[in-house]
């Protein structure tokens, strides 16, 4: 190994306040917190339709302003997944409704941060930095940067590759590398990385999937030819390799991961089940990874916005205004619709196409922040500055 290259050993890779892994469409970064409890973060980039993935069937003209999109009511063939009455689940998410029947998710309609423009690449700064404007750094990191390293853990860590997202930087020190000269990794340096980690079980298959999947051939890696990834997806792989240190006792205790391919403005009812399938699967792998841990657990997942109410003319949804969080975990007081359902008539849309939004993700990350992992007042004021009229959510987590 080259001289500027550092000696990556599974624990200095993963371990730290900021490690990354990368697969197609799926990125994790990880970082340590106070205490047993577990937290994660699901970026969904590219906006979800949070009406279609839970749907308010029993709202009057429902069916009208969503064409196609409005699926079967529970009972009925290729159905809704039923949640209590009125709102119905996609059925391509079973197990998160196996979570919300054990009362382990909590879905929350109308959700939007403090900005207001339709803009993926705005949104997306703003709804990492926690901020009226965009900053350097996130505001998962700066509740974090002065909780002290918990002893027998790394105090720092590394991220592979220059991208870490926006959520995981700032004051909190994390280290990167990234290859020299810039440009894609050649071959050989990708070949080091497969034959550290290939007898792995967690990082292993992870680094298959996202090798195959960037046309690398095995052979040239010196790897079997046959080699594959484990079924269930990029997503899936990633959830369950993190689940799995997060319950480590030297492990980390925060995950931040990221999900492309949300941004349906055509066709959509035949390309949204697939992600949705997709997160139901990583939500469920990453249960089963933490095993008993899960009750120490909250998982927040959120987009940058939702999209409009009325489909458009080819088949999809355009950018929009209020949209849908998930809250998932053994921590959470789930079972139920939360926040405040604004409902869709026409003299009650965002400016007459949108859901309105009545319910401030900084809020519920605030609340989470306070009542999950215990950070003080200062820490979480110090994540979203200026948020003084947005009050940290309660209510969110099982009493005990």
């Amino acid at each position: 190994m080259t001289a500027h290259l550092p000696a990556l050993g599974r624990r200095s890779l993963l371990l730290g306040l900021g490690a990354a892994i990368t697969l197609p469409r799926a990125r994790v970064a990880f970082a340590q917190a106070p205490g047993e409890a577990r937290f994660a973060v699901v970026l969904l980039r590219g906006g979800l339709d949070g009406l279609f993935a839970v749907q308010p069937y029993g709202e009057p003209g429902f069916g009208e302003l969503r064409g196609a999109l409005a699926l079967p009511e529970p009972g009925q063939e290729g159905g809704l997944l039923d949640l209590g009455g009125r709102f119905g689940l996609h059925p391509r998410m079973p197990q998160l409704h196996a979570m919300y029947a054990a009362n382990e998710a909590l879905l929350i309609h109308a959700v939007a941060g403090n900005w207001r423009t339709r803009s993926h690449f705005d949104a997306q700064d703003l709804l990492e930095s926690g901020a009226d404007q965009r900053l350097n750094s996130g505001w998962l990191n700066r509740a974090l940067s002065a909780v002290p390293a918990r002893p027998g853990a790394q105090p720092n860590g590394l991220a592979v590759g220059a991208d870490l997202p926006l959520l995981m930087r700032g004051p909190t020190q994390v280290g990167t590398y990234s290859r020299r000269g810039g440009g894609a990794p050649s071959p050989d340096l990708m070949a080091r990385i497969a034959e550290l980690n290939h007898t792995d079980p967690l990082t292993g298959p992870a680094i298959i999937e996202g090798l195959q999947a960037r046309g690398y051939a095995m052979e040239a890696l010196g790897m079997d030819a046959g080699a594959r990834p484990p079924p269930g997806g990029a997503f899936r792989t990633l959830a369950q390799a993190a689940g799995r240190l997060l319950a480590r006792p030297d492990g980390p205790r925060i995950a931040a991961f990221e999900l492309t391919g949300w941004d349906t403005h055509a066709q959509q009812v035949n390309r949204l089940p697939g992600p949705l399938g997709q997160l139901d699967d990583g939500l469920a792998a990453l249960k089963e990874a933490l095993g008993d841990h899960w009750r120490r657990t909250a998982v927040l997942v959120t987009t940058e916005f939702g999209r409009t109410v009325r489909i458009n003319g080819t088949g999809g949804t355009d950018h929009g205004t209020g949209g849908i969080a998930f809250l998932v975990g053994g921590a959470v007081a789930g079972g139920r619709i939360g926040g405040d359902w604004p409902g869709l008539s026409e003299r009650t849309l965002f400016q007459g196409r949108d859901l309105a939004p009545t319910t401030d993700l900084r809020s519920l990350a605030k609340g989470l922040l306070r009542d999950h992992l215990k950070l003080q007042d200062q820490a979480v004021a110090r994540a979203f500055p200026g948020s003084d009229a947005a009050a940290p959510s309660g209510g969110l987590l099982r009493s005990g």
